[in-house]
């Protein structure tokens, strides 16, 4: 299964790198959203270093929803869906290289937004180890939740507009519990923010058992 998973995620992200969709768009887009809310809510500096912690993560969802239909964009020309299914890989291990693959695209982003609202909005980082910690147990849940909610989507006409409406619902948790967290973390008061991490693992834990063991079925439905 592991093999399965590094063999996939080294694909797509190879891809990636060749075909530079994440930095030529998804990234810049991600920029352009903490951007527009500099410019919506700069009259009052002291509401945007307040809502820091939620632009950074509305940013960083609307990026996973792009990063997830770019994931499964690939599979949907020339076959290559039907070609994973008539491989021989394993489909834990396929769940789990594109779930890997979407979570270090969205690590990368996290990156780049996070010297965004330090540049931007004045942010002052003031505890890294809880914002590093969220952000980790974050991107996984949404990498997880995202591909099995892309292969269930990934079969459909309306892919592009379906893939929203069934993904955002469901990561509301994420949204919420990272973003109090980072709340907690940017105010330093870190007492505040560890217990929202529960929260995100039980999410990462539930959405990858999840996958690893539907994605399967999920795949040949597709």
């Amino acid at each position: 299964m592991w093999r399965d998973a590094v063999l996939i995620a080294g694909r797509d992200l190879r891809i990636e790198a060749r075909s530079r969709v994440v930095v030529n768009q998804v990234a810049p887009f991600a920029v352009l959203v903490l951007v527009l809310f500099a410019f919506a809510l700069d009259p009052d500096r002291g509401v945007l270093e307040r809502a820091a912690a939620g632009l950074f993560w509305v940013a960083v969802l609307f990026s996973a929803l792009l990063a997830v239909q770019r994931s499964f964009s690939l599979e949907s020309a020339d076959g290559t869906r039907d070609a994973l299914r008539l491989s021989g890989l394993d489909p834990a291990g396929i769940f789990l290289g594109k779930a890997l693959a979407v979570a270090a695209q969205l690590a990368a982003l996290q990156v780049l937004l996070g010297a965004g609202i330090v540049v931007l909005y004045g942010t002052d980082l003031g505890r890294p180890a809880l914002l590093v910690a969220t952000a980790a147990l974050a991107t996984a849940g949404l990498a997880a939740a995202g591909t099995v909610y892309g292969i269930l989507a990934a079969g459909l006409r309306v892919r592009e507009t379906l893939l929203p409406l069934l993904l955002l619902p469901v990561v509301a948790p994420v949204l919420l519990a990272a973003t109090r967290a980072w709340e907690a973390g940017l105010a330093s008061v870190a007492s505040e923010g560890w217990p929202w991490l529960r929260v995100l693992g039980v999410f990462a834990v539930v959405y990858t058992a999840v996958g690893i063991a539907a994605f399967g079925s999920l795949l040949e439905d597709a």
